[in-house]
């Protein structure tokens, strides 16, 4: 501070000598993009996106948050079989209902494919927290995913600085053969790319009972570029939750083979004749669950291992909640195509049921497997969580004198920072210098050309920790001696 001293006196400097610290930042903040019944802001104003105007993230921390904001699950009418309708069949003697047998047909996997309200629940349940609701429409059948709405929720949230995790929860319009969603997958692996403090998270839309068939079509749907910033997971999971059906399903109601009172009514038509036969109907339908996606129970999944152990640690070998297991039983031969692919390099982590352990995530790649430096999605995400961190930490650096003090303040707080992650064994090496290193300074990093045209130029070094895929066990007989 330069001072002028003019009056005799006594006066005080206060001097730093301590480097301003770094603040690591959240690592597992996902953005949901999909449909919502509806959607407001805290004033309960509607902020559904229309006349083209972008989405408003919302950002929210608990389910009953999710329910304010964007109220609740689609009223499926296509949840039952053929028949499309649940039964009651009773058995009568005497003229009184001796036994009374209630049917719901299997469900017919929410073809509506709006499974937002779902896909919060799986996160909150596999250890969610803090994330961003983008809603592009509401239920009605004029807000469907089209890759036009697909974008404006990318372009939506990369204004926001806190995602670290893009996600779609919806069936894209033109789903069929392909998911739809090749070129908002693409866009997506662009914005990852380019903010550098996000990756996405794709699902296999088109399921078969081949999981090499399935592989093929993810595959494609994913251009070559930015993989390093992609995970896919496989294949979709038989969860717990219920499907949300109206009141104005129709009831067929037989006894001894004849159409019964109930015959033609609706739910809420029972609901005011007999509340005690509504309450079983309605029981035996929540039984009918439904089968979701798995990018929504892994972004939670994700929260849960960063917040227990850290974002290095590889969010695999972990247990899905809220799962009865995975839709289809991928053998260890099966997924050696899936988790290693030497044509695209595209890997596809599987999720699978083990006896005895449950249903574990069974896979830590990247899209871009056959990069051995963004091999791993936990070595992709800590990058992502040092680079940010150390980003919005030196901010403040920006129109300082560009002399060896400020070099000495920026290393210092850069060499801490790994330091602590070093201590905490996000880092390799038995000391620090084989952990990290820090280098900044004229003839290190800068030239004089440089410090002239203002830029300082810091190199960082990591050795991240990578996880131990593959375990060999190498055994052999010993002769008695």
């Amino acid at each position: 501070m330069a001072t002028n001293y003019k009056t005799p006196g006594v006066y005080i400097e206060e001097i730093s000598k301590l480097p301003a610290s770094i603040a690591p930042v959240e690592t597992a903040i996902p953005a949901f993009m999909g449909r919502t019944e509806f959607a407001k802001d805290e004033n309960g104003n509607n902020i559904l996106p229309t006349g083209g105007k972008l989405p408003t993230p919302i950002r929210i921390t608990s389910f009953l948050d999710y329910q304010k904001y964007f109220g609740g699950a689609n009223s499926e009418t296509a949840v039952f079989e053929t028949s499309g309708i649940p039964t009651i069949t009773d058995t009568e003697v005497a003229g009184k209902v001796v036994k009374r047998v209630i049917t719901c047909n299997a469900k017919n996997n929410a073809a509506s494919g709006k499974y937002m309200y779902y896909a919060i629940q799986m996160f909150y349940a596999n250890g969610g927290g803090p994330c961003y609701i983008v809603s592009c429409g509401d239920y009605d059948v004029t807000s469907t995913i089209t890759t036009v709405k697909a974008k404006a929720c990318l372009d939506a949230i990369a204004k926001v600085d806190e995602p670290t995790m893009l996600i779609f929860t919806d069936k894209h319009t033109s789903f069929g053969a392909t998911s739809g969603y090749k070129d908002a997958y693409d866009y997506a692996l662009a914005q990852c790319a380019k903010l550098q403090d996000r990756i996405a998270i794709f699902d296999a839309w088109v399921l078969s009972d081949s999981p090499f068939t399935d592989a093929g079509v993810i595959r494609d749907d994913i251009s070559a570029e930015y993989l390093k910033y992609g995970v896919v997971y496989y294949p979709w999971l038989q969860s717990t939750l219920s499907y949300g059906y109206s009141d104005s399903i129709v009831v067929k109601h037989l006894v001894n083979g004849a159409n019964g009172p109930y015959n033609d009514a609706t739910l809420s038509a029972i609901k005011a004749m007999d509340l005690n036969t509504y309450r079983a109907l309605t029981n035996e339908m929540d039984k009918n669950v439904i089968d979701l996606p798995p990018s929504s129970a892994v972004a939670g999944i994700m929260a849960r291992v960063d917040n227990n152990r850290g974002v290095w640690k590889a969010p695999a070998n972990e247990s899905v909640k809220m799962v009865t297991g995975p839709s289809l039983k991928v053998t260890a031969q099966q997924q050696e195509t899936l988790n290693i692919d030497p044509t695209t390099g595209k890997s596809i982590n599987v999720i699978r049921f083990f006896t005895g352990k449950g249903t574990l995530v069974w896979g830590a790649r990247t899209l871009a497997g056959n990069d051995n430096e963004w091999r791993y999605i936990s070595v992709r995400r800590f990058y992502n969580f040092v680079e940010e961190s150390v980003k919005k930490a030196t901010e403040f650096v920006v129109f300082e004198p560009n002399d060896a003090n400020t070099w000495l303040r920026v290393k210092a707080m850069c060499e801490n920072f790994l330091n602590q992650l070093w201590r905490q064994g996000a880092l390799q090496g038995a000391k620090p210098d084989d952990a990290y290193f820090v280098r900044i300074g004229l003839g290190i990093t800068m030239t004089s050309l440089d410090i002239l045209e203002g830029r300082m130029n810091v190199e960082i070094g990591m050795a991240a920790v990578r996880p131990a895929e593959f375990i060999i066990l190498k055994f052999s007989h010993k002769l008695q001696e």
